[in-house]
């Protein structure tokens, strides 16, 4: 099955005493441990690893440098999978993405016969059409997506770590190891990351047949493996750049974030494709792909090849091809003229013909469709046309491609790097760095083997002075002989198929296009015609799209400029962004007697909090509705120590709230609570909670669990701001609190403490400083759940003891802890509203109902005159209760389900639930205003279309008298809010 491997090479990758056997399509092939799975198919003759995304046309090997995104393919519960630099494994059964029927049998390239009806732009076309767009929304999503995923698959944990460094070297080739080696030796901290498998980079293949390059690397890799400070990983992305010089490495199991005191960017470049005729067909393949091939791989690339060049690295490439048993059969020179070097003068000599000033004017395909038949080249004139009349047809089975390069500077834009673009070397280079970033290699516009070790020797005195270490920089970089890079490889054919984006099937006319229809600034171009938006983030199409717009535009490729490049410039597993994040999940005190009680918990901010206790025998539903039964008709108890919890002190801390918060505190009496809520300068309801006052300068006070860590940031910097005589502590983690409710709360209380708890002298809202037990607490006599009930703020070292006190004093009561699916029905069952479920980031006070708790004749308080603007214009929607009628029966509403009026949408619901002690679905809603009539029905249009109704109904929906609550309402204190 190996027909194209070749004869042991020194230095190959590949371990020839461990084959490796695997299945891709069906049928079974044969490669080695130290293969990609693209080496070992074109090893074994098959071409075709892929299918286009657009046109489903056949694609094999273009790079073979991690941006090949048509040789994507599946292996089992494994998506995309890059089979250009994917490690062969035993086993692997793998299928092309983005086919229907096969690689080999695509059904769906028909639609190529179709694509002079899908031009540039189609999409937005379609789109734009109200008419047409359900159908090719329909047709676009069920042709469109890579990979087929299984949600039976476990989710994978990638490990993550901290490391730090003095240097941080990005590439592990020529430059970036020569940088390494000089920083290292003034004593810097080095770390060297590549992406391959090993270092070396084009010092390893790109040899021309030069076995002093080949030493001088190894020499220069052994040096630097040796070196006690330097640490080198390999298949290791360095995936972007953030500030201060933190960089996310990627490797195969592990996220690192690196911050690094320097950084030099030793990235080097990428090869760019010509653009001509059929220019994607297997067998159409970049000049260092097919060196990485061969001496990689030991993979002859192809056995007749023509040769298109336009620089000394495509020479190179010719002699390492005929090395290897390639016969090459022309070499295509785009150059009228070019240096008459030692390589050209031997191939001349060995009969080989070099054709200057041509181009290869189309690739023609073989019987098959899965490779190159033949190369059709003629001569250009001075602007880069095709001579039509002179053509010749060169037959062979492979076209290598040598044209110049793109620099791989994507990081060093993210770093902020002004770069400027080198007419001579046809290329953008650094003008600019940021302080503390360097730059070295083909990167930085050096691509000769000797050079490039130089500028990198040069990169490393710089970042090592910079470090601060002795260095002597008196280094000299010789200017390039000729420019690496052709300024316009691009050939004009009137049957197209020329194609300057392998991602997303974009011909040279459809820039054409795209400019005359108005997009001719380079970012609106991207957009417009989706170039460089592939997974390959236009690694091989950025260069010539934006020569294409200058060409057009009669501008220069510096004057176009290139688009914004932002992290991730290089496709990034989800696995790796999912898995454990690097912000711990925050426990409260009682997590452990959680635990023994069966909690099931869930994830509250960052807090994991009890959602239910489950007992055995009984569905989630039936054990939530249990849990609120009991604190309905015994006594129940809940672990709210997540709250925001803080103290302000001072003689302006009275004032300090009143202009926080909306409501009025300054006449609060002391041991009294009140309601507090908080807007933003718009007038939105951001958060809420409670007051206590507990002397004339001190004030204790709550803040949503989700809230808790903004709301203290926003009052520092108020505090900071407004200069007030008062000091702000967050407790939030030093005290805890739980939430005794029932009508037998207070009976289990009074046996732990002496504090008298009649509701004459412990009225509703009122706060109390007390003992339980010996333990210190603060009692707020608080209802969210709507029954007689206590809020024990306690030292969180002594919530456990306190909780098992409470749980034993209760015992005789039945008490039973509920979790926050039972507190949240409870509170719906009061109309209590929850910031950030009902209501949102627009929602006013005016629109939820709460005008109650907000004092408008105070003399300011933050989002007040925004309040006041809104009161003279109409109001948009209100918040209103809605109940189902009692002998429903079916699917109810779900939160966000929306209410239709007239075939129009009037409203959303934001909370439901099954009420027990009530019998019936209840809910909050917002609604028009002059739908919220009571008693009115409103239609909610379920998630299937079908549409349930509703009454309206004033709130709350139990106890509408708070009678449970106070008990005694003739003996309560003012408490008045």
């Amino acid at each position: 099955m190996n027909q194209r491997r070749l004869p042991l090479i020194s230095g190959e990758w590949i371990d020839r005493s461990q084959p490796i056997e695997f299945t891709f399509e069906g049928t079974r092939f044969t490669g080695y441990v130290g293969d990609t799975i693209a080496s070992a198919l074109w090893a074994s003759g098959q071409q075709i690893l892929g299918r286009s995304f657009k046109y489903h046309r056949p694609r094999g090997i273009l790079s073979l440098a991690n941006h090949d995104v048509n040789t994507l393919m599946q292996s089992g519960q494994k998506l995309n999978i890059r089979a250009d630099v994917t490690p062969l494994e035993d086993g692997m059964t793998l299928s092309a993405i983005n086919t229907f029927g096969g690689v080999m049998g695509d059904r769906a390239s028909a639609i190529e016969f179709f694509s002079p009806f899908l031009p540039v732009g189609f999409y937005y076309k379609a789109f734009n059409s109200k008419r047409l767009f359900p159908f090719w929304e329909r047709l676009i999503r069920n042709m469109t997506g890579l990979g087929q995923v299984d949600f039976s698959t476990p989710h994978i944990r990638t490990a993550k770590r901290y490391d730090f460094c003095d240097l941080l070297v990005i590439g592990a080739g020529i430059s970036g190891l020569s940088a390494a080696l000089s920083a290292a030796d003034l004593g810097a901290d080095v770390v060297i990351v590549d992406e391959s498998a090993r270092a070396g980079g084009s010092g390893h293949y790109q040899l021309g047949n030069d076995p002093l390059q080949l030493e001088k690397t190894n020499e220069l890799l052994s040096a630097v493996e040796n070196h006690p400070r330097i640490r080198l990983y390999t298949q290791t992305q360095a995936a972007g750049y953030y500030a201060d010089r933190w960089i996310p490495l990627l490797d195969r199991d592990r996220f690192t974030k690196m911050r690094a005191k320097t950084v030099i960017a030793a990235t080097g470049a990428y090869e760019q494709p010509a653009v001509f005729r059929n220019n994607d067909l297997p067998g159409v393949i970049l000049s260092s792909a097919a060196q990485r091939l061969i001496y990689r791989y030991a993979v002859k690339p192809m056995n007749r090849a023509v040769v298109l060049v336009a620089n000394a690295d495509g020479y190179r490439a010719v002699i390492d091809l005929i090395t290897n048993g390639v016969t090459v059969v022309a070499v295509v020179d785009l150059r009228e003229s070019s240096l008459k070097s030692d390589v050209a003068q031997t191939l001349e000599q060995q009969g080989i013909s070099i054709f200057l000033g041509y181009c290869v004017y189309e690739a023609r395909a073989n019987p098959g469709r899965d490779g190159v038949s033949a190369a059709v080249i003629c001569p250009i004139d001075v602007n880069g046309n095709p001579q039509t009349g002179f053509r010749q047809t060169i037959a062979c089975d492979g076209i290598v491609v040598s044209v110049g390069w793109a620099p791989a500077a994507n990081l060093l834009y993210q770093a902020g790097t002004k770069m400027r673009f080198n007419k001579r070397l046809q290329q953008f280079v650094p003008e600019v760095l940021p302080s503390g970033v360097f730059a070295c290699g083909r990167v930085n516009g050096v691509f000769e083997f000797e050079q490039k070790l130089i500028d990198g020797h040069r990169a490393g005195l710089e970042a090592a002075a910079h470090l601060g270490f002795d260095s002597q920089i008196e280094v000299t970089i010789s200017p390039e002989l000729e420019s690496p890079s052709h300024p316009w490889a691009i050939v004009e054919h009137p049957a197209g198929k020329n194609f300057v984006d392998f991602d997303e099937d974009l011909q040279y006319k459809d820039f054409l296009n795209a400019a005359q229809e108005g997009f001719d600034n380079i970012e609106l171009l991207k957009r417009y015609t989706t170039v460089g938006m592939g997974a390959s983030q236009g690694k091989h199409s950025n260069m010539s799209a934006l020569r294409i717009l200058a060409r057009i535009t009669g501008k220069t490729p510096g004057e176009v400029g290139t688009t914004t490049s932002r992290p991730f410039f290089h496709p990034v597993p989800l696995s790796h962004l999912a898995g454990r994040g690097f912000t711990p999940e925050q426990r409260t005190p009682l997590h452990s007697r959680h635990v023994k009680l069966n909690a099931k918990f869930m994830l509250a901010g960052m807090w994991q909090r009890p959602e239910y206790y489950a007992q055995s025998g009984k569905s989630r539903e039936e054990c939530i509705c249990l849990e609120a039964q009991a604190v309905r008709h015994q006594v129940g108890i809940i672990d709210v120590g997540t709250l925001g919890k803080f103290e302000i002190r001072g003689a302006d801390a009275a004032e300090f709230l009143e202009r926080v918060y909306a409501g009025r505190y300054s006449k609060m009496k002391i041991g009294t609570t009140r309601y507090a809520l908080m807007l933003d300068e718009t007038g939105v309801t951001i958060d809420d909670g409670m007051i206590a006052r507990l002397g004339a300068e001190h004030f204790y006070f709550t803040t949503t669990t989700s809230g808790a860590t903004a709301i203290y940031r926003e009052l520092s910097r108020l505090n900071t701001l407004w200069r007030l005589d008062c000091g702000i502590v967050n407790l939030t983690g030093a005290r805890s609190a739980i939430n005794l409710a029932g009508q037998y709360s207070r009976d289990v209380l009074s046996k732990l403490t002496d504090l008298d708890l009649s509701s004459v002298a412990f009225s509703y809202l009122a706060v109390r400083e007390t003992h339980i037990q010996n333990i210190p607490v603060m009692l707020m006599r608080v209802g969210f759940v709507g029954e007689w009930g206590y809020e024990i703020h306690v030292a969180a070292d002594s919530a456990p003891a306190l909780w098992d006190l409470l749980l034993e004093a209760g015992f005789e009561y039945d008490i039973c802890p509920f979790g926050v699916e039972a507190q949240r029905l409870l509170r719906l069952e009061k109309g209590h509203l929850i910031i950030g479920q009902d209501t949102d980031g627009l929602t006013t006070p005016i629109e939820a109902g709460l005008e109650w708790a907000v004092k408008m004749d105070k003399s300011f308080f933050i989002g007040q005159r925004s309040l006041q603007i809104l009161a003279k214009r109409p109001i948009k929607q209100i918040l209103i209760g809605f109940m189902l009628d009692p002998n429903f029966q079916g699917t109810p509403p779900q939160e966000c389900h929306l209410i239709i009026h007239g075939n129009e949408i009037a409203g959303r619901v934001t909370s439901v639930a099954f009420s027990p002690i009530l019998n019936r679905h209840i809910g909050l809603a917002y609604v028009k205003p002059e739908l919220a009539a009571i008693a009115d029905l409103i239609s909610i249009r379920l998630s299937d279309g079908t549409i349930v109704s509703a009454t309206i109904t004033p709130t709350p929906f139990y106890d509408p008298e708070t009678s449970r609550q106070q008990e005694d309402v003739t003996q309560l204190q003012e408490v008045t809010v």
